[in-house]
């Protein structure tokens, strides 16, 4: 407390903080620790809650800093005797102390505790004298005793007596004797080599057993206390007729030394005393006086033969050394007395104690090397090399003991530690003592250790791959995304989230946070989205959290939701005319039906059937390709007009299909079907104003085209007459043309055909230049028209 004042006063003029004094002085005591001892006194049966000491008072220490460094304190052994109050800093008895019943058999009661402090680690040794109060009375072991005593025995003989024990010490103890008051007999007091006071009777008149038999006498002890407390016993005289010899023993002292671990009946010593005389007074028998009642208890004294047999269990850290007084009587009741001292040797009989003082029941697992986990003591009642021990760790764990001071010890961490390997230790500690024969116990510790957020989860697999259905249910589960974690606790909560990418759509799939299951959101079209992919992150609960990623991959499943779509012949327009000439022969390619399947698979997969036809046996249908060809020739008996329906139908389940209907015109030549074609040429639904649109736009087209083709016709035929009077050009002979299979340039037409135009769409026009009779040249800048109007009908009927 003075250090601590002065530290603080210099901590004023030198400007240094409290904290930093109040370190500096906790520094002190760790390193004073184990050097300085509080030594206290407590008289005993006081009441319980005792005040004893202010601890925080003596060590200079702030209240506020026992509560904030655990202070506590321990007795020396099981009882615990004190209790130290952390906010007050008061030491105060547990329970009413009873100095007789803690140490019985020492002149001084010592208690010795220590006050544990942690953070940092220190221990103070202190100690509690228990001051002895009055509070027994000296106790005779026999409330009479009675002495036979030959009436010729001289003056100044001498009795003993037994001793009267009190429990009580020091000036509290036995101090006197007083006799009442007679005319035969006086008191004599003595003390022995271990300061134990004994009494004796003294004869100082002659006995005459004619004139008196016996006398009664009032023995009082009496001890130092205040007030004094007293114990009385009779003491009865027998007047004995006279012995003239008395027994005599061959020692005055016996002196043995017994092992504390003799087992009962063992022969220890046996006293002999020996009387001349003859007959009843020259027997001799043997008893017990001034002996404790304890070691009466230990020892079985044979009354004929003397022998001295172990009768109970001796105990060297009870009692070492065992005084006794034999008496030796013989038949006229004479007495002798001897002394017998049994010294106990100690044996290794005691295995060391351990008392755990304090554990960290847990320890996180990233606590660094040399971290204290346990702190406890060990003790052997033993002396010697039998009361020295040694301790140990069984098994190869990351734990080590490291002795402190007055047989404490740490166990500390020397390692890693890691709780997904192992979660907790059993920690067995075996205390071992240096005796002959060793004994050794053992203690076990359990340390749990406690998690640390050190491990991410982790996925099952990197890539999920689930598959969906197209027009799904919305919300619809489709799979789970599984991650672990090997932390315990909070730690190895997962929780799944998707992962935003910034620029992107919103995913069409949700994942469960808590149980990674995956839910479509809406309805998918296969036909939009075959597949997509999304990054599925999972995080624990720790802090900071950690995480990991995997990749979700979704693809959807075709569904039989769209029919085929005819693209050919179109299904806009009214059924398309195909032209079949009469002289068609079986396998005639009349037309190609084209459709097309938005689905994919064998849902895409499409098949062609004939479902209607005039003729059912004129035409048929590819199975795979489309085609329409005849199934047979065609003849002059079939209807010049057939309508066909083909059936187009997908593979998937069920099954959806479409339609296509064809007009397929028989003719002979194309100015038949330029007539035919004009006759069915079909009337413009009033109700499709589109159609209307389209035939009038065609119409401008086809009238502008014709109006320029007749301008230029025109302007070069102008060219053509000027040229004819200035010149006469020479024309190749026909032989030349022939050769060169090919007409003169002026005949020679380039004709465009739009997609679908059929063949009775195709014209020839008539020349606008005359044809020439034959053999007659033309003129100039003419030549002669290779098709004429026989030419052209020849050529319809030809089909070319």
């Amino acid at each position: 407390g003075w250090l601590f004042r002065r530290v603080m006063a210099c901590g004023k003029w030198s400007g240094v903080s409290k904290r930093q004094v109040i370190m500096f002085f906790l520094c002190f005591c760790v390193c004073q620790s184990g050097a300085e001892t509080l030594r206290y006194s407590l008289p005993e049966e006081m009441e319980r809650d005792s005040f004893v000491a202010n601890i925080a008072k003596d060590l200079g220490v702030p209240v506020s800093q026992l509560a904030a460094r655990k202070a506590r304190v321990v007795s020396e052994g099981s009882e615990q005797l004190f209790r130290l109050n952390q906010n007050t800093g008061v030491l105060t008895a547990k329970e009413s102390l009873d100095r007789e019943e803690i140490c019985p058999q020492s002149d001084t009661c010592t208690l010795v505790f220590k006050i544990f402090f942690e953070n940092p680690l220190q221990l103070i040794r202190g100690e509690v004298e228990i001051r002895d109060v009055n509070d027994n009375a000296p106790v005779f072991p026999e409330k009479e005793m009675v002495l036979k005593i030959l009436e010729t025995t001289s003056p100044g003989s001498r009795f003993p007596l037994e001793s009267a024990q009190d429990r009580d010490v020091g000036s509290n103890g036995l101090q006197n004797y007083s006799l009442g008051s007679n005319a035969h007999f006086s008191l004599a007091l003595g003390a022995g080599k271990d300061g134990v006071k004994y009494v004796e009777l003294v004869l100082q008149r002659q006995l005459d057993r004619e004139e008196q038999e016996q006398l009664n006498l009032l023995l009082t002890a009496i001890d130092g206390g205040s007030p004094p407390r007293s114990g009385t016993a009779r003491v009865r005289i027998v007047v004995v007729d006279a012995n003239d010899n008395i027994p005599v023993f061959d020692r005055e002292v016996y002196e043995v030394r017994l092992a504390e671990n003799s087992p009962l009946e063992q022969l220890v010593v046996r006293v002999a005393a020996v009387d001349p005389d003859e007959g009843s007074y020259g027997k001799v028998r043997y008893s017990f006086t001034q002996t404790s009642e304890r070691s009466r208890q230990l020892f079985q004294l044979n009354p004929a033969t003397g022998e001295i047999r172990v009768s109970g269990n001796l105990d060297f850290e009870e009692a070492k050394i065992h005084k006794m007084v034999v008496r030796a009587t013989d038949g006229g009741e004479l007495s002798a007395h001897c002394k017998v001292e049994i010294e106990v040797l100690d044996m290794n009989d005691n295995a060391p104690e351990i008392a755990l003082t304090s554990l960290t029941a847990s320890i996180p697992e990233d606590a660094p090397p040399r971290t204290v986990v346990a702190l406890f003591s060990v003790r052997d009642r033993d002396s010697g090399d039998n009361g020295r021990t040694e301790c140990s760790i069984d098994g190869d764990l990351p734990f080590s003991l490291t002795p402190t001071f007055d047989n404490y010890y740490e166990l500390r961490t020397n390692g890693a530690l890691d709780r997904e390997s192992t979660a907790q230790y059993n920690i067995t500690i075996t205390a071992t003592d240096w005796g002959t024969t060793r004994l050794s116990s053992q203690e076990n510790i359990f340390v749990q250790i406690s998690d640390v957020n050190d491990n991410p989860p982790e996925f099952t697999q990197e890539i999920y791959t689930m598959w969906v259905t197209e027009n799904n249910s919305p919300m619809l589960r489709i799979g789970s995304m599984n991650a672990t974690d090997a932390d315990a606790g909070k730690n190895a909560r997962v929780n799944y989230a998707l992962v935003r990418q910034e620029g992107k759509e919103q995913p069409e799939v949700s994942v469960n946070a808590e149980n990674g299951d995956v839910y479509i959101l809406r309805p998918l079209d296969y036909e939009k989205v075959r597949a997509f992919e999304v990054s599925v992150n999972a995080s624990d609960g720790g802090s900071p959290p950690l995480s990991a990623q995997a990749l979700l991959r979704v693809v959807v499943r075709d569904e039989n939701d769209n029919a085929p779509v005819v693209l050919h012949p179109s299904p806009d327009s009214s059924a398309a005319g195909e032209l079949v000439p009469r002289w068609a022969t079986s396998g005639y390619l009349v037309a190609k039906v084209v459709a097309v399947d938005a689905d994919a698979g064998q849902n895409a997969w499409l098949s062609y059937e004939l479902a209607k036809a005039t003729e059912p046996g004129l035409f048929r249908v590819g199975l795979h390709s489309g085609e329409v060809r005849t199934a047979r020739a065609v003849t002059e008996r079939d209807a010049p007009r057939q309508r066909l329906v083909v059936l187009v139908r997908d593979r998937g389940q069920p099954p959806r299909s479409a339609t296509a209907s064809l007009a397929v015109s028989l003719v002979h030549d194309f100015s038949e079907a330029h007539l035919q074609v004009s006759e069915e040429a079909p009337v413009a639904d009033p109700d499709g104003p589109l159609t209307l649109y389209l035939i009038a736009s065609l119409a401008c087209v086809s009238a502008l085209f014709l109006v320029t083709a007749v301008a230029a016709v025109v302007v070069k035929v102008r060219r053509a007459r000027r040229s004819e009077t200035e010149t006469l050009p020479t024309f190749p002979t026909i032989g030349t043309e022939s050769s060169a299979g090919s007409l003169p340039r002026s005949y020679v037409y380039d004709v465009c055909f739009a997609a679908g135009t059929v063949n009775s769409e195709f014209r020839f026009l008539r020349p606008l230049f005359p044809c020439f009779p034959a053999g007659l040249p033309p003129g100039p800048g003419e030549q002669r028209s290779s098709m004429c109007s026989q030419d052209v009908a020849n050529l319809g009927e030809d089909g070319d």
